[in-house]
């Protein structure tokens, strides 16, 4: 008896606003948000007529989208322009310690062709030739952790004089990653030639 009773209080509101026309609004009234400009609502207006309406022209749309970014890269990788390149190069710090590897020589960069080389030679079936081919394994990766700790303590000295307040975490070991690449392979490209001063 009591439910019922609420359930019919319940319900004449409900209709008594169902029947009621709606009011219009004043004019005068705010509105409760700025009005957009003209420029920034045709905008709105063609982004919304270039969505896509089906999943298939979405994932078209998605990859030309990548495809772009990519090719946008690319040439940032090769020319250094530093508003598209990707995250792990950009800013100052990591710029200065490309230009820092680049304007040197580094003994890793080497590493690539002397391996073909020592490979060759311990492939040759003569004793002496192997055990010098083992002597240049030794070498060779002793000068390159040796140049590897010189530019690690070198350069972290020059970024934290030059970028006291920059975040320099990760850019030691991004610079001796470098120095393990063909000058001509690297990416981004040099920008400094060997000699220059950074």
């Amino acid at each position: 008896m009591f439910r019922s009773r609420s359930k019919d209080e319940q319900a004449a509101p409900a209709k008594a606003t169902a029947d009621q026309p709606q009011q219009p609004r004043d004019p005068q009234a705010p509105k409760g948000r700025p009005t957009p400009k003209r420029s920034d609502a045709q905008s709105q207006r063609r982004a919304r007529a270039s969505t896509p309406t089906n999943r298939k022209d979405a994932a078209k749309a998605s990859r030309e989208a990548r495809r772009a970014d990519m090719a946008r890269q690319r040439e940032a990788l090769a020319s250094g322009d530093e508003r598209y390149l990707p995250v792990r190069d950009k800013g100052p710090v990591r710029r200065f310690a490309r230009d820092y590897v680049d304007s040197r020589w580094c003994v890793a960069e080497f590493f690539l062709p002397m391996a073909v080389v020592i490979l060759v030679l311990t492939m040759v079936r003569v004793p002496k030739i192997q055990n010098i081919a083992l002597l240049l394994w030794l070498v060779i990766i002793v000068l390159i952790v040796l140049d590897s700790i010189f530019i690690w303590i070198r350069m972290g000295k020059q970024v934290r004089e030059r970028f006291p307040d920059e975040n320099t975490r990760g850019v030691k070991a991004y610079a001796v990653m470098r120095t393990l690449q063909m000058r001509r392979l690297r990416l981004p490209k040099p920008q400094v030639k060997r000699g220059e001063r950074p």
